[in-house]
């Protein structure tokens, strides 16, 4: 298992340095006037140049990558062009409100998907059909339209919940769950649906195994067939799935945090990238990078513990 595990690691760590130097080639062909768009048209070219060689621009790209690279395993993800703080205390204000959504919304989707995916592939009949329906109306429907009806409805309506805003747990519990509960249900539904259906044709395809005939010709009680052996079998892809879920997730929550006006990593994203903020932008990629990588690591050692066949594979 530890062997299985180094080697999920390792493969992560090169995945975020291939993500590293693609996103920094990419960025540097677009801060090519960073200095001008920083100073404004008024500047003289004198100006810009200084400004170039303040930001290390003048430098070759490969020479500011590593060492932008060297500094970066060491914590220190530089300093915003725009705004007056590092990258580091940019992103530690915002990074924790997103992942409480995100996070948020991963839990809620895991057990209603468990819940409504295992019922469907035992019982079938009309949970069945309803199950496939949900998942059709997930897909169909984008986060954003379902964020604007919950608002209208619940928040504008009928004052159940605020309609924009965050309050840190810190502040009021009460309040936290208030201002979080349209966003995670506006991401939830999309993520149920598809993570549902997919625990659903694990179920069916388990059930269909030549092991649980053998089981219960054994005489071993239904409870005890479907929650100690087929959920355990059925649970390898639908972890899949919700690992790929928590990857559009966070790009889900960008547009969500816009709605809702969360100050979340979806506000200086946008901000960033419109403005060209390099450091700032590549601090957001390897953030999210660095997360996706961590997850997919979770995931893949559940997968191994589950079904041992993985390991090898």
């Amino acid at each position: 298992m530890l062997t299985y595990i180094l080697r999920k690691l390792g493969s992560g760590l090169v995945l975020l340095l291939t993500i590293a130097v693609i996103t920094f080639g990419l960025l540097s062909i677009s801060a090519r006037n960073a200095a001008r768009s920083i100073l404004g048209t008024n500047a003289t070219p004198e100006q810009v140049a200084a400004k170039e060689v303040e930001l290390g621009l003048d430098r070759p790209v490969a020479v500011r990558f590593i060492d932008w690279l060297l500094h970066a395993v060491q914590g220190d993800l530089g300093y915003s062009w725009f705004a007056s703080q590092t990258v580091v205390e940019s992103l530690s204000v915002r990074v924790p409100i997103t992942l409480t959504i995100v996070i948020s919304v991963t839990l809620v989707s895991a057990v209603l998907s468990f819940a409504l995916g295992l019922a469907a592939g035992v019982w079938r009949g009309w949970l069945d059909r309803l199950v496939q329906v949900i998942a059709v109306i997930g897909y169909a429907l984008p986060g954003f339209i379902i964020a604007l009806f919950l608002v209208t409805v619940f928040a504008v309506q009928w004052g159940w919940f605020p309609a924009t805003g965050y309050t840190p747990p810190t502040s009021s519990v009460s309040g936290w769950v208030l201002s979080v509960t349209l966003p995670v249900a506006a991401l939830s539904i999309g993520a149920v649906s598809a993570t549902a259906q997919q625990v659903r044709s694990a179920t069916i395809d388990v059930l269909r195994q030549d092991f649980v005939r053998t089981l219960r010709a054994r005489g071993l009680p239904e409870e005890r067939v479907v929650l100690g052996h087929v959920v355990r079998n059925a649970s390898a892809p639908a972890l899949t799935v919700l690992a790929l879920q928590f990857v559009g997730l966070l790009g889900g929550a960008v547009v969500i945090e816009q709605i809702f006006a969360i100050p979340g990593l979806g506000s200086i994203a946008v901000t960033s990238t419109s403005q060209g903020d390099v450091p700032l932008v590549m601090g957001l990629v390897m953030v999210t990078v660095l997360f996706v990588i961590l997850v997919n690591l979770l995931v893949d050692i559940a997968v191994g513990w589950l079904n041992p066949k993985a390991r090898v594979a």
